[in-house]
């Protein structure tokens, strides 16, 4: 529990600390302290006497509705008065803010001369986007007018516009504003001032040899986890070392599928030519002997169909792994009988009625063997089968950057896609009664910018088959988080 609240509080520190140290002058060790409330109440409840007994429900709930209220009023506390916006106008900055987060590194806007001005006018033309007003801003230039053609054909011709006159100097971001009318914001290209800054030094973006190193640890952290799961006992090992390679089954089967997982975001990020770092792995010597894998994209989102295509592609991908890998797990598994703790996470006494995916799956690999009363000891690739489950919803959770996140921003715009994922977040507090493992990450969902960064063009819609392939991954979703229901349990089993 302890370990768990320190990766926490470094995560949180990391969060606050990317998300709004440039938005206000409240310390960032203050924020962090009142994000971290909840998770320091908790650990001390469970460290105490009571721990047997559970949290009052009415304290948890104020916890958690109390601590984001004050967190929003000390970074609003601590803005500057230029940061301070008018009610009229704060509509239109505050999405131009989420633009300029997205797109630049702290970057200026000069002052445009009126030739210069009068250029960026013509750019507009009036049957397309009829522009009204330039407001200049610390990062960017606010264009804002009246959409008259299509979002797409309008981002397309404003886009080759600017261009064609002032080349690479500006990205064009189209969004819509919350009051519903969409606006461009002209943000200085990042890429162009590192490329005057060291013309003769490119970005180095493939680092083999420090993913290879990430690889290689992580495959002796989870091959020693594994040999444990494999059921190698500390003594055993030391009297023979060879027992050791026991948990390679577990180690390539689980890498493999966080391997393919990651490799779905990065061949959907170049399809679109997006720079992206290579896949790396996260060793760690205790727990599952990884935090996971992840890849950088280090280019802006050039729209939402590539904000889908991306987001999506990592779990659909792992779940093309995954599946295989657990019915065969599964099939080589042995039935015991249910204990009272048996649980989604418990692997030598695993509920299969814990989840509907599960359920199904199970009966699938192990047929009529499998009663109502059956729980199953999981052999080693199910286990990272059912622990690459486990990671797919936690990954198609819709909230912030997550590729859930992405994907229903992708889907819905990025002010409805954070409604959902506030809405998720309690209901994911709400299951925790249901699975209580995954009560860690109903916290950490609580830390997760809810408001997902936008893409260049951020207006143009999704087209129906994607539409349908997101409703899809929801359904996914769903099917791996909810418990079985009593008459689908019946009917199985």
């Amino acid at each position: 529990m302890l370990i768990l609240l320190l990766l926490l509080s470094i995560f949180t520190y990391y969060v606050v600390k990317k998300s709004v140290a440039d938005l206000t002058r409240t310390p960032t060790w203050m924020l962090w302290l009142v994000m971290m409330i909840p998770a320091f109440v908790l650990t001390l409840w469970s460290l105490s006497d009571r721990s047997d007994e559970p949290f009052p429900i009415g304290i948890l709930l104020g916890l958690f509705i109390f601590c984001p209220v004050l967190y929003w009023m000390l970074i609003q506390w601590g803005r500057s008065p230029q940061q301070q916006t008018s009610k009229g106008t704060s509509t239109v900055k505050q999405a131009a803010a989420e633009a300029v987060k997205a797109a630049t590194e702290k970057a200026s806007v000069p002052t445009l001369e009126k030739e210069e001005e009068a250029t960026i006018q013509h750019c507009f033309p009036w049957s397309v986007y009829y522009l009204q007003d330039i407001e200049y801003r610390p990062q960017a230039l606010i264009c804002k007018g009246q959409l008259r053609s299509s979002p797409t054909v309008a981002y397309d011709t404003v886009r080759e516009n600017i261009e064609t006159h002032f080349g690479k100097r500006f990205l064009v971001v189209f969004q819509e504003g919350l009051n519903g009318k969409p606006f461009f914001a002209l943000v200085p290209n990042p890429e162009r001032k590192k490329a005057n800054a060291s013309p003769k030094q490119p970005e180095k973006l493939a680092r083999p040899v420090i993913a290879l190193g990430l690889f290689i640890a992580t495959l002796f952290t989870t091959t020693a986890v594994g040999a444990f799961i494999a059921g190698i006992s500390e003594t055993s090992l030391q009297d023979n070392p060879n027992l050791f390679w026991q948990g390679l089954p577990y180690a390539l089967s689980l890498m493999l599928i966080l391997g393919v997982h990651e490799s779905g975001h990065y061949v959907a990020a170049r399809r679109y030519r997006m720079k992206a770092t290579l896949p790396y792995f996260i060793p760690i010597p205790f727990f599952l002997g990884t935090f996971g894998a992840f890849i950088q994209l280090r280019s802006p989102v050039p729209n939402r169909r590539a904000l889908f295509d991306v987001g999506i592609a990592g779990p659909l991908a792992g779940l093309v792994m995954a599946i295989p890998l657990l019915i065969w797990g599964l099939a080589n598994s042995e039935i015991v009988s249910m204990p009272e703790d048996a649980s989604l996470l418990n692997f030598e006494a695993l509920d299969p009625g814990a989840s509907i995916a599960l359920a199904l799956l199970s009966k699938l690999a192990l047929g009529s063997q499998l009663g109502l009363d059956n729980a199953i000891h999981l052999h080693p690739v199910a286990v990272s089968g059912c622990l690459g489950l486990v990671v797919t919803a936690l990954n198609l959770m819709p909230v912030g950057q997550l590729d859930g996140g992405h994907i229903v921003h992708a889907m819905y715009g990025q002010r409805n896609g954070a409604i959902i994922g506030q809405v998720c977040r309690f209901l994911v507090l709400g299951l925790t009664f249901v699975h209580s493992e995954l009560f860690i990450w109903a916290i950490l969902l609580f830390f997760i910018p809810a408001i997902d960064e936008p893409a260049l063009n951020d207006v143009s819609e999704l087209d129906d088959k994607r539409d349908l392939l997101g409703l899809v991954a929801l359904t996914i979703l769903i099917l791996i988080v909810l418990p079985t229901p009593g008459p689908l349990k019946a009917l199985l089993f």
